[in-house]
């Protein structure tokens, strides 16, 4: 018996459509349907997101994706660093994906883009207007939180981390969380700057591990912090390209 024919993707976002359309009818009738306020048509919106998002990262190789503060000016010292570390990293032919904000992530797309590589900015749209730095040069739009932040870790092969707020601390616990429990294939998440890092792990340690027994010793070791982007730079060259879809 043949082995029937895949359908093409044109075939399948029609049938997508036509399904789509039968529900409205069916549900709706003649009735204008606003789509930004049916709760039903937003799973629609959002597998939009997912599949358009990873159809836009799917060409896009040996990624780092940055994370940091957007309250970070150009003369703050993390900024500097940030976009020196990325400039490094660019003329070694790496692409940078940030969340196409201001602070840390403007830093690291600026350092890509006078590194002469690829500046990536996975922004979020806000009611008045789409937050997105000058140095983006590639970008995508995302409306849900939750399907850009699967973007930003969906196939980096390596992540770098700057001190920054709450935005920044979610980031890195989720990642190092998906580490863990063998969500993801180990990967190197770095953290820049001792400074600020180092007190944190002290924390982790002391409390975290020691006290409570919440997490194993090895748990501490899915993360690494550097005096410097130096270090950081040489850790990162060393890494493997992620094989996509591995999350």
């Amino acid at each position: 018996m043949p082995k029937p024919k895949k359908p093409s993707p044109e075939r399948f976002h029609g049938d997508l459509a036509r399904i789509c359309r039968n529900l409205v009818t069916e549900e709706y009738g003649e009735r204008p349907l606003d789509f930004r306020k049916e709760f039903s048509w937003r799973i629609f919106r959002i597998m939009s997101e997912f599949v358009e998002g990873f159809e836009f990262l799917y060409d896009l190789r040996r990624e780092v994706s940055f994370f940091g503060s957007a309250r970070f000016k150009e003369t703050n010292y993390h900024y500097k660093e940030a976009q020196e570390l990325a400039r490094m990293l660019a003329k070694e032919g790496f692409t940078m994906i940030t969340g196409g904000g201001p602070g840390i992530m403007e830093a690291a797309n600026r350092g890509a883009v006078e590194g002469k590589g690829l500046s990536v900015g996975l922004n979020i749209q806000l009611p008045n207007e789409q937050r997105v730095n000058p140095w983006v040069r590639r970008s995508m739009a995302f409306h849900y939180f939750f399907t850009r932040k699967v973007m930003l870790s969906i196939s980096a092969q390596a992540y770098v981390f700057f001190p920054g707020g709450f935005g920044t601390l979610d980031e890195f616990f989720e990642l190092v969380t998906l580490v863990q429990t063998k969500k993801v294939e180990p990967i190197k998440i770095i953290c820049v700057g001792k400074d600020y890092w180092q007190t944190l792990d002290t924390w982790i340690a002391k409390h975290v591990e020691h006290e409570h027994h919440a997490i194993n010793p090895q748990d501490r070791k899915i993360y690494t912090i550097v005096s410097d982007i130096h270090e950081a730079f040489a850790i990162l060259k060393k890494t493997k390209e992620k094989k996509y879809g591995n999350s």
